[in-house]
């Protein structure tokens, strides 16, 4: 775990905007951890509207007061606006005001500024400054200068797949951007890396595939999802976004927009098993980050993250915020959802369209019952109608613990049932023992 506070130390100070030579060397840095697979998109033509910006690296950022040099743009990578346009001049106290962000909340913090990154055709000049430096600003003219390193920008995404018995793949993704924070983005690829050693550690054979997907946040996995070939898209069953898990603050998991992953609801019981601090959510409830990216492309997409903390977006997201115990934690708590779906059989239909059940090829119709004759069905044969019902809208490899809880019985129950499915061949139960199929 020493490896997590380790990553965390030698990559916050660094500035991790999207093509920046900083960003570089993290992509240098991460593959001496894992064997990534290193997937770049160049700038030219845009993808859905989004424009790859221009690489970026601030060279010298100052403010000067007669002839006083009153603040350095370089002592931390906020300091500067994200893709600041570069500028020389001296300008008046109110022109100088009109460039320069704070944080509301926090009088000696330097808030993050990010729009630019997402719209590098409509760029300005600007620095981010603590609040109490805006107003200890006097009446004057001041020298401003940002000089930046600029050129045709190249983005950058690491995938990692560790290949299972199925190639249904359980997707975990993190944000490998944001300029000198450690929690936002950072904290989430060390728990990434840190349960995929882990899973590699382990020498088991896993029923399902899994992948780690770090990118610069949306505009990344955005290009990463729209050029993946369709065959590979379509093998990505649903996943988590690991977001900000280093903070003291609760566990928190949102799920997917229609809550249809498997690993959502292991990582319910998981969180309740091991004791953890948390809440969960419905989709969007608390954050809303490059979960929606990954759910337009019929993924989905919950995240486990520690938000909200104060610290969000600002430079007191910094290594000394990070917790240890939160961040072992967290991957504790994964590891576990994992190896819970690893031990739940799960069900693929092998069929199109509705069975008649009660063929005596198949002879497995659960009948409903009729009140008016006497015949009122008890508990079970309700929750097995249900199940009967639910089988044919299956549109995706689907856990027994997961279809157990949508009806009401136990996971024995359910797989009874499905099992004589399965002799008629017209579903595919896998468990850990089995080699699974691919996805119809």
């Amino acid at each position: 775990m020493d490896r997590m506070m380790k990553l965390l130390e030698d990559l916050t100070p660094l500035n991790r905007v999207i093509c920046s030579s900083d960003y570089d060397r993290t992509i240098q840095y991460m593959k001496r951890l894992l064997p990534f697979r290193e997937i770049t998109y160049s700038a030219g033509n845009d993808y859905n509207g989004w424009v790859i910006p221009p690489s970026w690296d601030v060279t010298r950022a100052q403010i000067a007061y007669q002839g006083e040099i009153i603040y350095d743009g370089c002592h931390h990578p906020m300091a500067v606006m994200a893709l600041s346009a570069p500028f020389e001049g001296r300008v008046s106290r109110e022109e100088l005001r009109r460039h320069l962000h704070y944080d509301h909340r926090y009088p000696e913090a330097i808030p993050f500024h990010f729009r630019q990154l997402f719209r590098s055709y409509e760029r300005d000049w600007g620095f981010c400054v603590p609040r109490n430096f805006y107003d200890s600003l006097e009446e004057g003219e001041y020298d401003v200068l940002i000089e930046t390193s600029e050129g045709p920008g190249t983005l950058r995404v690491l995938d990692y797949t560790l290949e299972g018995r199925s190639s249904n793949t359980i997707v975990f993704g993190a944000n490998l951007d944001h300029p000198g924070v450690a929690n936002d983005g950072l904290a989430g690829v060390a728990v990434g890396v840190a349960l995929f050693e882990k899973l590699r550690q382990s020498g088991k054979q896993y029923n399902f595939s899994y992948r780690l997907v770090l990118a610069p946040g949306i505009i990344g996995n955005e290009y990463y999802l729209g050029h993946l070939d369709a065959s590979e898209r379509d093998r990505m069953l649903e996943g988590v976004m690991l977001e900000m898990l280093g903070s003291p603050t609760e566990l928190n998991l949102q799920f997917s927009r229609q809550q249809q992953a498997n690993i959502e609801q292991t990582l319910v019981h998981a969180l309740e098993s091991k004791g953890a601090r948390h809440r969960t959510g419905e989709f969007a409830s608390a954050l809303i980050n490059d979960e929606y990216i990954w759910e337009a492309y019929g993924i989905p997409m919950a995240s486990l993250s520690r938000f909200p903390y104060p610290e969000y977006h600002t430079d007191l997201d910094n290594y000394e915020l990070m917790d240890r115990q939160a961040l072992e934690e967290a991957v504790d708590v994964l590891v576990e959802a994992i190896e819970e779906l690893e031990s739940s059989a799960i069900v693929s239909k092998r069929f199109v369209g509705n069975i008649c059940l009660s063929n005596r090829r198949y002879d497995l119709y659960i009948d409903p019952g009729q009140v008016a004759f006497g015949d009122i069905p008890d508990a079970e044969r309700r929750g097995l109608r249900k199940l009967m019902e639910l089988v044919p809208t299956l549109d995706r490899p689907t856990s027994i613990a997961l279809l157990a809880k949508r009806v009401g019985l136990s996971a024995g129950t359910v797989e009874d049932y499905l099992e004589k499915w399965a002799e008629h061949g017209l579903v595919e139960l896998v468990t850990s023992r089995e080699t699974a199929a691919s996805p119809c």
